[in-house]
C-alpha cells in the first residue's frame, strides 16, 4: 500500500496516540508514526506538541527514520529553539558517522535550521565535514557554509570557513568545487566590495578542469563565475573560450546560454582580425538556433536572450533568418518576439525573402501580431533603402484590403517612411486621403493630420480635411490636438490667404477653451509668433525636419554592455538591469564588459598616474578620458565639497553624454528648448570648515578697502573681462579674472544684471578640466540682486575636483544658475594660478631631472620686446612663484635655471637666456623641459603674460 494512508485519517485524539506510538519500543509502530506527524505537518496541522517524542527518535540507525525526523526538525526548530538544541548532541554524533550519507545529511539540516542559539555548536562539525575524505560530505558541506553566512555572516568569518571555501576551489572532485563556487558566489553577492572570488590564472584553470566533469547545475555557476573573471589579455581570452566552446553543445539550455555569456563577454577582448573570432562566431549560432525548437516558454527566453546578442553582435545569426520565420502554432509571445529579431536581422541580402513572409502575416487573424507586422514593413523600409519602394507598394496593397486595423498602422508607418525618404513617395497621399473617414485611433489620425499638414501644398483640399477634423475638436486625444493645431498652423503659412479663419479658430480653440496646459501653451506660442514676425514663425514651423534614425528601438550601449554579462538570468528576459527590478542592496552588481584589447595594451607609465597621486610620483596632467565627458547634468548644484570628490567614479555615466552635445554645444546659439540641470541652490549659511575667514572680511579689507578682494602677493592678475555677456544670459552678465595669493586660488567675479528683474538664489557648477578645479565653497550673494546693480565676488578654488583632459588644456567650462535659468560660458584660467609655492627644485635635483627628462620633451620660444634685466625678470617670475635655481654668465649672456611645480605635482623646468645692457636685442630665449610636454606652450604663455605686464 502506497504513503497516501497517512493522509486520510482525520481522527480526534490524534496527538495523544502518535505520542504513544511515538515511544513504542518497536521501530516499525515509531517509523508509521513519524510518517502520521510528516503527514499532518504537510497538510497544516500543528504538531509542534511532539517536538521531544520526534526528537528522541532520532538516536536510530534506519535512515529512512532519521531523513524523516529531521525534516520535522527542519520546520520546527524556529518556533521550538529552546527544544532544538537538544538534537545538537545527534547532530555532533552524526556527523561522525561512519556512513557517508549520515554525515552529509546531518550537515545539511543543520544549515537549514536557522536558529541562533544552536549556530554556534554546529561550527566544530561543519569543520570537520569540510575537511572530510568523502567528496558528498564535502560539497554538502561547502552549501551549508552559504546558509550559515546568512544566518551569521560574523561568525563564518571568525571561524575561517571562508578559507577552507575557497581551499576548496582546488578540491580533486569537481562537485566540491562546483559547490565551493556557488557558495563563494552566494555570499560575495551579498557582500560585493569582498574580493572572496578571489581569481586568478591558476584557480580559473582548475575551474576548467572541473567544468567537464561536473553536473549540468554545477557546470552552470562554475561558467557564471568566470563570466565575472577578466582575463590579463587576449591569448588567456582566447584560451577560455577554447575551453568554454564544447559546453555550447550540451542539451540543458541553462548551460548554453551561460557559456554564451562567458563567450560574448570575452570577444570582446579577441582582435576582429584573428581567425579564431571568425571560428567563435560560427560556433556561436548553432546551439541559438536549437535553442528554437525547445517548448514555448523556452523559447521565449531564448529569443530575448537572442535579441541582446543579435543587438551587440547581429553577424553571428545573419545567415540564420529563416528560423524566426513564425509558424501557425507559435503562441503570441513568441511570435512578436521572433518579429523583433527579424527586423534586426533585415539587410539588403535577405529583405525580399522578409517582406514576402511580413506580407503573409499582415493577413493573419490575430490582430496584435498584424499590427505589428505592418509596423515592421514600415521599419524594414526605414532600414533598407533599397527596399523602401517595394514595402511602400507593400503598404499600398495592405491599404487595398480596406482592414480598418491594416489601413491605421500603414498610414503610421507610412508618415516615418516619409520622415526618411522626403520627397519620394508623396505620390501615395491620394490613396491615403481616401481612407480619412475610417481612422478612429488617436495614433493614425494624428499621423494622416501630420501627413496632411506637412504637405498641404500639394493637396488641393487640406483645409477642407483639416477642417473635418475640427469639428470634435474637444473629444480628439491630446496627441491628435497637438498634431491638428501644428498642421493648420503649417497650412496658414503655406495658404495664408485661404486659410485665416481656420487658424484663428484653432488657435481660439487650443488657447481659450482648453483645460491642456501642453497645448495652450504651443498655442499662445503660435500665436505669439504669427502676430509679432511672421518670417520667423516660418522658420520655425517649416523648418527642415531632420531624418529619423533606422533603429529606434535599440537598447543604449552601456545598458546593453550591463544586459550581456546577465544573459542566462531574469535581467536578460525583462531587458533591464538587477537594480531595477531587485528590492535591498543583495546581489545587484554593475557589471560591465572588459575593454577592447587595442585599448587594454597601453601600459601605464609613471607620469600617466592619476591626479592627486602622491606626489613622489610624476602624475600626469591628464588621464586620458576624453570619451568620458563629465558633464554638468551628473551633478547637483548643491554645496560643493570641499574635499576629494568621492562619488566620481560612479557617476560616469558609462560614456553616455547627457547634453547630446556636450557643453559646448550650449556655448553656441542653441536653443533655449535643451533644458539644462536641476540645479539646487546652496543654502545661503553653508560655509566649509576650512574655508577660513571670509574674502570680503578680516585682513583682505586692510589691503583694499574698496572691494574686499586685495591680492596678498605680487603674483600677476589679469584685468577682468566679460565672460558671459547679459544677451546670452537673460540679462545677466559675469566678468572675471582669476588670482593667487598666499596658496589660495580664487575666481573674482563681477555679476551685473542688466534685467528687469530681481536675480536670486545664485549657485556655479564647474565641468571636470584638466587640473580638477573646482568651488570649495559656495557662489554667496547675500543680498538679491537688483537690476542695474552690480556686486563683485571672490570664489575660492580648489585642484581636488574630477580631471578631465580638456582641449584646450586650460579650458575651464562653468555654468551659473539663478532664479530665471542655468547659463553656461567657457573661459581660459592663466596656468601661472596652478604654480605652487614649494617650486623650487634643490640644484642637484634640477640637474639630474634635466637630463632625465628626454630630449624630445624639450620646447624652445622667444619671449620678444622684454627689455627687463635678469635681476628683474628673476624677481617678477619668483612673485608668480617661477623659482630661479641657478644664474650664470655665459659668453656675455645670463642664463638663469628655473622650477616651478604645478597643483597635481608636475614639475616643469626652465632655461631662460637673456641679453644684458643691449636695447637693441630685447628678446629672451626660453626652453622647457616636462614630463607632460602638453603642458609647456601654456607655461611658456604664463611667462609671456608675468614678463609683460
Amino acid at each position: 500500500m502506497t504513503d497516501s494512508k497517512y493522509f486520510t485519517t482525520t481522527k480526534k485524539g490524534e496527538i495523544f496516540e502518535l505520542k504513544a506510538e511515538l515511544n513504542s519500543d518497536k521501530k516499525e509502530k515509531k517509523k508509521e508514526a513519524v510518517k502520521k506527524v510528516i503527514a499532518s505537518m504537510t497538510v497544516g496541522k500543528d504538531v509542534s506538541a511532539l517536538f521531544p517524542d520526534v526528537v528522541n527518535c532520532m538516536q536510530t540507525d534506519n535512515l529512512e527514520l532519521k531523513k524523516l525526523v529531521y525534516l520535522y526538525l527542519m520546520n520546527y526548530a524556529k518556533s521550538q529553539p529552546d527544544m532544538a538544541i537538544m538534537a545538537v548532541n545527534t547532530f555532533v554524533k552524526d556527523c561522525e558517522d561512519p556512513n557517508p550519507l549520515i554525515r552529509a545529511l546531518a550537515v545539511r539540516t543543520m544549515g537549514c535550521i536557522r536558529v541562533d542559539k544552536i549556530t554556534e555548536y554546529l561550527c566544530e562539525p561543519l569543520r570537520k565535514c569540510l575537511k572530510d575524505e568523502d567528496p558528498y560530505v564535502r560539497k554538502t558541506a561547502a552549501v551549508c557554509v552559504a546558509k550559515l553566512h546568512d544566518i551569521n555572516a560574523q561568525l563564518v568569518e571568525d571561524q575561517g570557513f571562508l578559507d577552507t571555501l575557497k581551499d576548496l576551489i582546488s578540491d580533486s572532485n569537481p562537485m566540491v568545487v562546483a559547490n565551493a563556487v556557488a557558495a563563494l558566489s552566494e555570499i560575495a553577492e551579498s557582500h560585493p566590495s569582498s574580493n572572496l572570488l578571489d581569481l586568478n590564472p591558476q584557480s580559473i584553470n582548475k575551474l576548467l578542469t572541473a567544468l567537464n566533469e561536473c553536473t549540468e547545475w554545477g557546470q552552470i555557476f562554475i561558467l557564471d563565475c568566470l563570466a565575472n573573471y577578466t582575463p590579463k589579455d587576449d591569448r588567456e581570452a582566447q584560451s577560455i573560450c577554447e575551453r568554454v566552446t564544447p559546453r555550447l553543445s550540451h542539451a540543458n539550455s541553462a548551460v548554453v546560454l551561460s557559456a554564451v555569456k562567458v563567450l560574448m563577454k570575452f570577444m570582446e577582448m579577441l582582435s576582429k582580425d584573428l581567425d579564431y573570432y571568425g571560428t567563435l562566431l560560427k560556433k556561436l549560432a548553432p546551439p541559438l538556433v536549437t535553442l528554437l525548437s525547445a517548448e514555448p516558454e523556452l523559447q521565449y527566453v531564448a529569443l530575448r536572450n537572442i535579441n541582446l546578442i543579435v543587438q551587440k553582435r547581429p553577424e553571428i545569426l545573419k545567415h540564420e533568418m529563416k528560423v524566426f520565420f513564425v509558424k501557425y502554432n507559435d503562441p503570441i509571445y513568441v511570435k512578436l518576439e521572433k518579429l523583433d529579431i527579424m527586423i534586426r536581422l533585415a539587410s539588403q541580402a535577405n529583405i525580399a525573402q522578409v517582406l514576402a513572409e511580413l506580407k503573409e502575416y499582415a493577413t493573419e487573424v490575430d490582430v496584435d501580431f498584424v499590427r505589428k507586422a505592418v509596423r515592421a514593413i514600415g521599419r524594414c523600409a526605414i532600414k533598407v533603402e533599397q527596399s523602401a519602394e517595394r514595402c511602400v507598394s507593400t503598404l499600398l496593397d495592405l491599404i487595398q484590403t480596406k482592414v480598418n486595423y491594416v489601413v491605421q498602422e500603414a498610414i503610421v508607418v507610412i508618415k516615418d517612411i516619409f520622415r526618411k525618404y522626403p520627397n519620394k513617395y508623396e505620390s501615395v497621399i491620394a490613396t491615403l486621403c481616401e481612407n480619412l473617414d475610417s481612422l478612429d485611433e488617436p495614433e493614425a489620425r494624428a499621423a494622416m493630420i501630420w501627413i496632411v499638414g506637412e504637405y498641404a501644398e500639394r493637396i488641393d483640399n487640406a483645409d477642407e480635411l483639416l477642417e473635418s477634423f475640427l469639428e470634435g475638436f474637444h473629444d480628439e486625444s491630446t496627441q491628435v490636438q497637438l498634431q491638428l493645431l501644428t498642421a493648420i498652423v503649417k497650412l496658414f503659412l503655406k495658404k495664408p490667404t485661404e486659410t485665416q479663419e481656420l487658424v484663428q479658430q484653432v488657435l481660439s480653440l487650443a488657447t481659450q477653451d482648453s483645460d491642456n496646459p501642453d497645448l495652450r501653451d504651443r498655442g499662445y506660442i503660435y500665436w505669439r509668433l504669427l502676430s509679432t514676425d511672421p518670417v520667423a514663425a516660418k522658420e520655425v514651423v517649416l523648418a527642415e525636419k531632420p531624418l529619423i534614425s533606422e533603429e529606434t528601438d535599440l537598447i543604449e550601449p552601456t545598458l546593453l554592455d550591463e544586459l550581456i554579462c546577465y544573459i542566462g538570468t531574469l535581467a536578460s528576459v525583462y531587458h533591464k538591469p538587477p537594480s531595477a527590478f531587485v528590492e535591498g542592496g543583495r546581489g545587484v552588481v554593475h557589471k560591465s564588459l572588459p575593454p577592447r584589447t587595442a585599448s587594454s595594451e597601453s601600459t601605464e607609465s609613471p607620469e600617466t598616474a592619476p591626479a592627486g597621486a602622491p606626489s613622489g610620483e610624476q602624475p600626469d596632467v591628464i588621464p586620458t578620458q576624453g570619451d568620458l565627458l563629465g558633464d554638468l547634468l551628473n551633478l547637483d548644484l548643491g554645496p560643493p565639497v570641499s574635499g576629494p570628490p568621492l562619488a566620481t567614479s560612479s557617476v560616469q555615466m558609462g560614456a553616455v553624454d547627457l547634453l547630446g552635445g556636450g557643453l559646448d554645444s550650449l556655448m553656441g546659439d542653441e536653443p533655449e528648448g535643451i533644458g539644462g540641470p536641476n540645479f539646487v541652490a546652496p543654502p545661503a549659511t553653508t560655509v566649509p570648515a576650512n574655508l577660513g575667514a571670509s574674502m570680503g572680511s578680516g585682513l583682505s579689507d586692510l589691503f583694499d578697502l574698496t572691494s574686499g578682494v586685495g591680492t596678498l602677493s605680487g603674483s600677476y592678475v589679469a584685468p577682468k573681462a566679460v565672460w558671459l555677456p547679459a544677451m546670452k544670459a537673460k540679462g545677466l552678465e559675469i566678468s572675471g579674472t582669476f588670482t593667487r595669493q598666499v596658496g589660495s586660488i580664487s575666481m573674482d567675479l563681477q555679476l551685473t544684471n542688466k534685467a528687469l528683474q530681481v536675480m536670486t538664489d545664485f549657485a556655479i557648477q564647474f565641468n571636470r578640466n584638466s587640473f580638477g578645479l573646482a568651488p570649495a565653497a559656495p557662489l554667496q550673494v547675500h543680498a538679491p540682486l537688483s537690476p542695474n546693480q552690480t556686486v563683485e565676488i571672490s570664489l575660492p578654488l580648489n585642484t581636488v575636483g574630477s580631471v578631465m583632459k580638456m582641449e584646450p588644456l586650460n579650458n575651464l567650462q562653468v555654468a551659473v544658475k539663478n532664479n530665471i535659468d542655468v547659463f553656461y560660458f567657457s573661459t581660459l584660467y592663466p596656468l601661472h594660478i596652478l604654480f605652487v609655492e614649494d617650486g623650487k627644485m634643490d640644484r642637484q635635483m634640477f640637474l639630474a631631472t634635466w637630463k632625465d627628462i628626454p630630449n624630445e620633451n624639450e620646447a624652445q620660444f622667444q619671449i620678444r620686446d622684454c627689455p627687463l634685466n635678469a635681476e628683474a625678470v628673476s624677481s617678477r617670475l619668483q612673485s608668480s612663484n617661477i623659482f630661479t635655481v641657478a644664474k650664470r654668465n655665459v659668453e656675455g649672456q645670463d642664463m638663469l635655471y628655473q622650477s616651478l611645480k604645478l597643483t597635481n605635482g608636475i614639475w616643469v623646468l626652465a632655461e631662460l637666456r637673456i641679453q644684458p645692457g643691449n636695447p637693441s636685442f630685447t628678446d629672451l630665449e626660453l626652453s622647457l623641459k616636462c614630463r607632460a610636454p602638453e603642458v609647456s606652450q601654456h607655461v611658456y604663455q604664463a611667462y609671456e603674460t608675468i614678463l609683460k605686464n
